[in-house]
């Protein structure tokens, strides 16, 4: 048994990384501020022997005594960080600093939970760790993006300055159950609009693609990345390779879900990437991993949350 620290562990990824660690066998700590984060996420598991939860904010520091970091907090949806955008610029760089400084003081390994948006707009398809990206540094999304960008270079500073055992992975889009219904992804808004018999919003001409990893293939990824031997700092993609434009998940949505909503078509949102897909062959041969749970099969088990989710509500 190992003592797990998770940062944003009641949100979307948190909870399920605190599920998959608590069945590991480990004892977590959950910490979270609950801006996006949920009671409802982790609720199951606050009885648990071995699960402590602590609201926190990681702009501030944290003393507690772990052996392994998990550093996910941050707002990851266009809707939540652009909300407050000078306070996600500060908990990806600020909350950085505060779990690095932690990790330093225990001399602990600590994983960064990086984003495929430090590739921006890609130049280059599919996208290596190599690639440096192609980022607006003044743009609408630049608080999520260069905020990501500036904890992956905190990081490998403490790494060489101070010798840190540091793990960053970078995330490409991830879906699965305990998404929040108003974060205005695509595979959720395409869900809510579907059960609700709203017309399916499409931004762009609906040929952008995008590459959907599941939950639990992302999670497997997460736990063997941590085990990896000391010195393997990545950064490594995590994702599914498999790719699709907006309107084809579009269309496999409308099939699972069945109803009558159209397909609607609004203006493209500022720097919003044309492509993204991961080349995970660093992923293959370090990690032994590839995504094994394919698109239709994710969605079918997203869909059915999102069906008790809204139906809950309306109950109420």
């Amino acid at each position: 048994m190992a003592r797990m620290l998770i940062t944003g562990g009641a949100g979307f990824l948190g909870s399920h990384l605190c599920d998959r660690l608590l069945d590991d066998g480990h004892d977590v700590i959950c910490v979270d501020n609950f801006f996006t984060g949920s009671k409802r996420n982790i609720a199951h598991r606050l009885n648990h022997p071995y699960f402590e939860l602590m609201r926190h904010d990681v702009t501030f520091p944290l003393y507690v005594e772990v052996d392994r970091i998990y550093n996910l907090a941050c707002p990851a949806s266009p809707v939540h960080y652009q909300h407050d955008p000078v306070q996600t610029t500060k908990t990806s760089v600020h909350g950085a600093i505060n779990m690095l400084g932690l990790a330093k003081r225990l001399k602990a390994r600590i994983l960064q939970a990086s984003t495929s948006e430090v590739y921006g707009d890609p130049e280059v398809h599919p996208q290596t760790e190599g690639y440096w990206g192609r980022v607006n540094p003044i743009g609408i999304r630049s608080c999520y993006d260069e905020g990501k960008r500036c904890a992956e270079t905190l990081f490998f500073d403490y790494h060489r300055q101070h010798n840190l055992d540091i793990k960053v992975v970078r995330i490409f889009n991830t879906y699965g159950p305990r998404m929040h219904p108003n974060d205005g992804r695509v595979v959720s808004n395409f869900i809510v609009q579907a059960l609700r018999g709203e017309d399916i919003t499409i931004y762009g001409e609906g040929t952008q693609t995008r590459s959907f990893c599941y939950v639990d293939d992302l999670i497997e990824a997460f736990v063997r990345m941590m085990d990896t031997e000391a010195g393997f700092t990545g950064p490594i993609n995590i994702g599914n390779p498999g790719e699709f434009t907006m309107i084809e998940l579009a269309e496999l949505v409308l099939r699972l879900v069945g109803g009558r909503s159209k397909l609607v078509f609004r203006p493209l949102p500022s720097d919003d990437p044309r492509q993204r897909q991961p080349d995970i062959s660093l992923a293959r041969s370090k990690l032994a991993w590839e995504p094994k749970v394919v698109l239709e099969d994710g969605l079918k088990e997203t869909i059915a949350y999102f069906r008790r989710t809204l139906d809950s509500v309306t109950a109420a």
